[in-house]
């Protein structure tokens, strides 16, 4: 059994999560009635440790405005208590007058790794997170992005192929910064028009030392799991990236609405066959314990 680190899942107490507790809005990930509840760490132990994975990292949720503090605190407390997540994605609006404070209240909390603010933007609004696509130049923006290289903090990328030229610029920028792209950059469609603007925009990024890319979320757009699906975007992926760059996320558990743990990994492994046992092993754990600095 391959030892795995899951580096993107989401752990929730629904009370606290505003687009689950409110009225059922659309989603990119389409229906989600049957994640419209807790879903505690116990449960995502139960469906992910019996396949290999040891470790693994919380990522943020979009809590209400102004509780993205405790919401680390009770990333914290729950790994404190039950020893997993070992690693903590918060969120921060990095153009916020106070993002000083907040980073160094949320750098209280022992396992805080990254910051993930979604960038995304499209012109689908279904696939619009994002006020505007360019967040990221704004200079005010980059003034509070400043502050994570003091805090040795990685940043969450999380941007469709229409922003990758900036984002490439962003992270030339700040060399001193680790940038995790998301999603394998968010392949909506695979047309062959979307497919190059992807292609391009993913060799820009590659071509930028300091970033690596999660293999996760795979399944939004189809809202499938299948190594037909996957495979392609993988296998370009690890050949862009090299398998050095490239870490295993389950995003769990939106993929549950489509998929079980066991057969996530299933496809997620075989659509790694063509790589060596240490490249392999670089996937699914080497290189998430090194960006997220989870030890051995």
């Amino acid at each position: 059994m391959d030892t795995i680190i899951d580096a993107h899942h989401h752990i929730w107490r629904m009370a606290h999560t505003p687009w689950l507790n409110g009225p059922q809005l659309p989603r990119i990930f389409g229906d989600y009635g049957a994640i419209r509840r807790d879903y505690p760490v116990e449960e995502f132990m139960a469906e992910a440790t019996p396949h290999g994975v040891v470790k693994s990292v919380y990522v943020q949720v979009n809590v209400a405005p102004g509780d993205e503090v405790a919401e680390a605190e009770w990333a914290q407390s729950v790994g404190n208590r039950s020893g997993f997540p070992h690693g903590i994605t918060a969120f921060a609006d990095l153009a916020a007058a106070n993002v000083g404070a907040v980073l160094e209240r949320e750098m209280q909390c022992t396992n805080l790794r990254a910051i993930r603010q979604q960038l995304h933007w499209h012109e689908n609004p279904l696939y619009r997170f994002a006020s505007r696509p360019d967040v990221m130049n704004d200079a005010n923006w980059r003034r509070g992005f400043a502050q994570l290289a003091q805090c040795r903090l990685a940043f969450e990328l999380q941007v469709f192929a229409t922003q990758m030229a900036d984002a490439a610029a962003l992270a030339r920028d700040f060399p001193q910064v680790t940038f995790v792209l998301l999603h394998a950059g968010m392949l909506e469609d695979r047309s062959v028009s979307v497919r190059a603007r992807w292609r391009a925009g993913m060799r820009a990024l590659a071509a930028c030392h300091n970033v690596v890319t999660k293999l996760s979320g795979l399944g939004t757009f189809a809202r499938e799991c299948s190594v037909a699906l996957w495979r392609p975007v993988i296998e370009e992926t690890l050949a862009l990236f090299g398998p050095e760059r490239c870490l295993y996320g389950s995003n769990f558990p939106i993929e549950k609405l489509w998929c079980t743990y066991e057969q996530l990994i299933g496809v997620m492994l075989e659509c790694l066959g063509g790589l060596s046992s240490a490249q392999r092993r670089w996937v699914l754990h080497d290189n998430a314990a090194r960006v997220y600095r989870l030890g051995g």
